[in-house]
């Protein structure tokens, strides 16, 4: 069956419930990309969730591929972060992007990426350090990467650089993974999202046409602020709430199945138990309720819309360690077992807190923003 905006959530559940949880634990516990996971989604079309009709896409704007992050979050978040990064590179290639690139963007033919954190810039992403320069028609790029989500994965990555010639902070580039000049120093072994393929990439003589350029020369800064930073905070807050959602299902599953055998009782017939759980579901639905106001407040253009979109990271991520040692403590001993999912759940909401812009970084643009300070 063909999916449309009508039918995409049906389809999601199907890929989520036949391929994505199924493999959640295996990819996790082998650090293997979710291929299968991935391969599903495009088949379902789902990977064209923030790609237009034009370009072939669902077109379901920013609430509906938040809404497939959530959902696949809750079982898997290594597949969440892969579908984030793709719609974060997507949401350029949109505004900026070659017509055949779109296409095969919206079709699943093509998995994009970001490739902005570097080692000298850090968790300050807006301020690249790698080059660009003129070289025999062609344009150079060298650079170190620190992390690039699906590097040996991607088809390719949304790039930054400083500008080629122009004033300004940073230009991006549309830069295929098969490069010559490229080296990716994978595999990824980390403590959480295991699966999500995350590496630091080198770029040295990497050559590229110039109209590889996405976006003007110097107007990298821009397109990040206006284009990238909405789309991949809602969505990596999508994520976090997924984790929540998917934790606040399995404690809630363990502790009304676990019984003590001397009294018959099930966990959930314990009033700390049950204040527990009342307090991870307040939690998350505080974050949830934070996340859909931030996506109003895009959709109207309002004034506070920036600092919805710096809000809504922060707090999710927050709210998801929160939430994750709150499952973990109710589920006790069992929580350590892999069987119960909890802990491979816990692992990956740390991911959250350190991702470019880190969660110290967006209280301190926070801190700025209330108080009436430019953020740069």
């Amino acid at each position: 069956m063909t999916t449309t905006a009508e039918t995409y959530q049906s389809a999601l559940e199907r890929v989520c419930a036949e391929t994505i949880a199924p493999n959640a634990g295996r990819v996790d516990r082998d650090g293997a990309f979710p291929t299968e996971s991935i391969q599903a989604l495009a088949a379902a079309g789902l990977l064209g969730a923030l790609s237009s009709e034009a370009s072939g896409g669902l077109d379901l704007g920013l609430q509906g591929a938040a809404l497939i992050v959530h959902r696949v979050a809750e079982d898997c978040g290594s597949t969440a972060m892969v579908l984030t990064m793709h719609y974060s590179g997507v949401a350029i290639l949109e505004k900026h992007g070659p017509k055949e690139v779109r296409s095969a963007a919206a079709s699943g033919a093509h998995l994009s990426t970001l490739a902005f954190s570097e080692s000298g810039s850090r968790s300050h992403f807006w301020a690249p350090v790698s080059t660009a320069t003129e070289l025999d028609g062609m344009v150079r790029l060298d650079a170190r990467k620190s992390w690039i989500t699906s590097a040996s994965h991607a088809t390719s990555y949304v790039w930054s650089s400083r500008p080629l010639a122009a004033d300004g902070a940073s230009t991006i580039w549309l830069v295929p993974a098969s490069s010559p000049g490229l080296a990716i120093a994978g595999p990824f072994e980390g403590l959480g999202l295991r699966a999500n393929d995350s590496s630091p990439v080198s770029a040295v003589n990497v050559q590229v046409p110039p109209s590889a350029m996405l976006g003007g020369d110097g107007q990298g800064f821009d397109i990040m602020m206006s284009i990238v930073l909405p789309v991949f905070a809602v969505l990596n807050a999508a994520c976090s709430n997924g984790l929540m959602a998917g934790a606040i299902r399995r404690t809630v599953e363990h502790v009304t199945k676990t019984r003590h055998s001397d009294t018959g009782a099930a966990l959930a017939d314990l009033p700390t138990i049950r204040a527990y759980i009342a307090r991870m579901r307040v939690k998350a639905d505080l974050s949830e309720a934070l996340l859909s106001d931030t996506m109003a407040a895009i959709a109207a253009s309002r004034e506070d819309a920036m600092l919805r979109v710096l809000e809504c990271k922060a707090a999710a991520g927050e709210t998801a360690n929160e939430v994750l040692d709150l499952a973990m403590r109710v589920c006790g001993g069992a929580a350590f077992r892999k069987e119960v999912g909890v802990e491979r759940l816990f692992r990956d909401a740390r991911a959250a807190g350190v991702m470019a812009p880190t969660t110290d970084v967006l209280y301190e643009f926070l801190g700025k923003a209330v108080c009436g300070m430019p953020l740069f």
